[in-house]
C-alpha cells in the first residue's frame, strides 16, 4: 500500500507528535507500505521518513524544484520525485497514494488534506472508476476537533452534495490508525 503522509516541516512543541512520527514511520515500514511525503528532512517530515528509512522502508520523496539542492538532497530517501511545484506535487501525492495520514500540522497540512478532500468529492465527475481515498486523521489531544466541527458546520449549511461529512476517519493514536489501515 502507498501511504501519504502529511506532516509540518517543523518540530511541534508537544514531543508525543514527533515519537509518533517516528513510530508511524517504522510501523509503516516493517508493515512493508511505501511512504510517500512531501520531501523534506525537517521537522516531522524529517522524523517520519528518517524512521521508514531506518527501519528498511521504501520512501518517496516528492519535492518541488523550487527548493534548493541541498534540501533536496539532504534526505536519503529510495527516490525523489521532483515537480514544478506545491499544487503538482500534491496532484502526485493523490494519484500515487492509496490512503492519507494527516498529522497535527500547519496550513500546509491542512491544504493537502483539503485538496484530498476536493479529489475525493470531484472524482466521480471526472473518473467512471473513482473511489474515495481515504484519510486518516491523527487528532493527537483533538488536535483536529475545529476542524471537524467546520465541515460539520458546512454539511449542516448543504454544502455537501451527499449531505454528510466527508468520508474523514479520526485516529487518536498510531495503533488506531494502523486499525483503520487494515481494515
Amino acid at each position: 500500500m502507498n501511504i501519504s503522509v502529511f506532516c509540518a516541516s517543523s518540530h511541534p512543541h508537544d514531543k508525543q507528535i514527533s515519537c509518533a512520527a517516528d513510530e508511524l514511520g517504522r510501523r509503516i515500514a516493517l508493515d512493508g507500505h511505501t511512504l510517500l511525503y512531501g520531501g523534506s528532512n525537517l521537522g516531522l517530515m524529517g522524523t517520519v521518513s528518517g524512521a521508514a528509512l531506518d527501519a528498511g522502508g521504501t520512501v518517496i520523496a516528492v519535492i518541488p524544484t523550487f527548493f534548493s539542492d541541498e534540501i533536496i538532497n539532504s534526505q536519503p530517501v529510495s527516490q525523489i520525485v521532483r515537480v514544478k511545484s506545491m499544487a503538482e506535487r500534491k496532484e502526485y501525492l493523490i494519484a500515487n497514494s492509496d490512503v492519507f495520514i494527516a498529522f497535527p500540522g500547519g496550513i500546509g497540512t491542512l491544504d493537502e488534506v483539503l485538496e484530498v478532500m476536493v479529489s475525493n468529492q470531484l472524482g466521480p465527475l471526472r473518473d467512471t472508476d473513482h473511489r474515495d481515498k481515504p484519510i486518516i486523521l491523527f487528532n493527537h489531544d483533538n488536535f483536529y476537533v475545529p476542524f471537524l466541527q467546520q465541515i460539520d458546520v458546512m454539511g449542516r449549511h448543504g454544502f455537501f452534495r451527499s449531505g454528510r461529512r466527508p468520508n474523514i476517519n479520526i485516529a487518536r493514536n498510531i495503533d488506531e490508525i494502523f486499525q483503520l489501515l487494515n481494515a
